[in-house]
């Protein structure tokens, strides 16, 4: 069987995920080396992989001769650069969510990885997710009409701890958490979005209101044919990771999340409920699995990413266009986002 030879870059919380499903679930994939900032922490999960070797860095990592491609799940503020280098080693890419902080970083990049024609694909799983892959299938088949309004909902149980934001390592509320709302409403409307409203606060974490950040937060948006949304996000709802997502159509309206069986329900943080979990990495298992999957596949065949670094930039520039009608309290045209 041929097997891709890939690098994990950065192994946290998600680093760690995606190196143990292609050292445990993805027989076509070698894990070859891991690398991280925090030695120690590489080399304990290299030692519990059974990976021969790690490292502290992205250039030692793609340095090694067997590695052809790489996973890139360092904190975001090294993305883009990560992006980079990988690319000018000639390898093939999975990089996390968001693309870059900044769109002009996430040109530099994406103008990197075409220079060097390697593929790269961003990671947003909750398109392999099966219910969400199904409903896109539903809506390409018709079953719902035209599209015409998207809604999602997006809560965290809880915050990540204050120095996750305290080091401006990951983005706001709207760039780190929001983007996979952003990357879904392209997605399962077919169309792009021209204007965003959003506002938002700080009414429960001091730390964000510190820093200037915001816990909650609402994105109106105008879509190109005319449909239009609305995108919530939440980072303290206690009860579970709640993810839901309506697409209202001509014909009917499909729904893909947690749906109440009856007419009231109270979600508390000591109650909690059997159809919500408590954690990420629980409620989009699958979608990671079948992510790096077809990462790995696509790359041995040859064939394009299916989720591209264009996708990447788009809903990148969604998010930073919210964060600038946060901050203006005015709506933002993506025309001047391209400007």
């Amino acid at each position: 069987m041929q097997k891709l030879g890939i690098a994990v870059i950065g192994v946290g919380l998600m680093g760690r995920r995606h190196a143990e499903n292609l050292a445990r679930r993805i027989p076509q994939a070698q894990l070859v080396t891991l690398a991280d900032t925090n030695l120690a922490r590489a080399r304990d999960l290299a030692a519990q992989l059974g990976v021969q070797h790690f490292c502290s860095s992205v250039e030692e990592a793609v340095a090694q001769p067997a590695v052809e491609a790489v996973v890139i799940a360092s904190p975001a503020k090294f993305h883009a650069e990560g992006l980079e280098v990988a690319a000018a080693a000639g390898k093939a890419i999975l990089c996390e969510k968001p693309l870059a902080l900044s769109l002009a970083e996430a040109d530099r990049a994406l103008a990197a990885v075409e220079k060097a024609r390697v593929p790269v694909q961003i990671g947003f799983m909750r398109r392999y997710d099966p219910a969400y892959a199904e409903a896109k299938k539903r809506i390409e088949a018709g079953e719902i009409g035209e599209p015409l309004i998207f809604k999602a909902i997006g809560r965290d149980p809880e915050p990540p701890p204050p120095n996750y934001f305290r080091a401006g390592l990951s983005g706001s509320l709207f760039v780190d958490s929001s983007i996979h709302e952003f990357d879904l409403a392209r997605w399962l409307m077919s169309d792009e979005v021209v204007s965003v409203q959003a506002t938002g606060a700080a009414l429960v974490s001091r730390e964000l209101a510190a820093i200037g950040d915001i816990d909650v937060g609402l994105a109106n948006l105008r879509f190109a044919r005319g449909g239009i949304g609305n995108v919530e996000s939440f980072r303290q709802a206690r009860y579970g990771y709640d993810i839901r997502t309506e697409i209202v159509g001509s014909k009917g309206t499909l729904q893909i999340g947690f749906s109440r069986s009856a007419q009231q329900v109270v979600l508390l943080d000591s109650s909690g409920h059997p159809d919500i979990p408590r954690h990420f990495l629980e409620r989009f298992e699958e979608a990671y699995y079948r992510e790096i999957q077809d990462f790995v596949e696509r790359v041995l065949r040859g064939e394009p990413p299916r989720v591209s670094g264009h996708d990447g930039r788009q809903a990148l520039a969604i998010a930073l266009a919210a964060e600038r009608s946060l901050r203006e309290s005015r709506a933002v045209s993506m025309a001047e986002m391209a400007a």
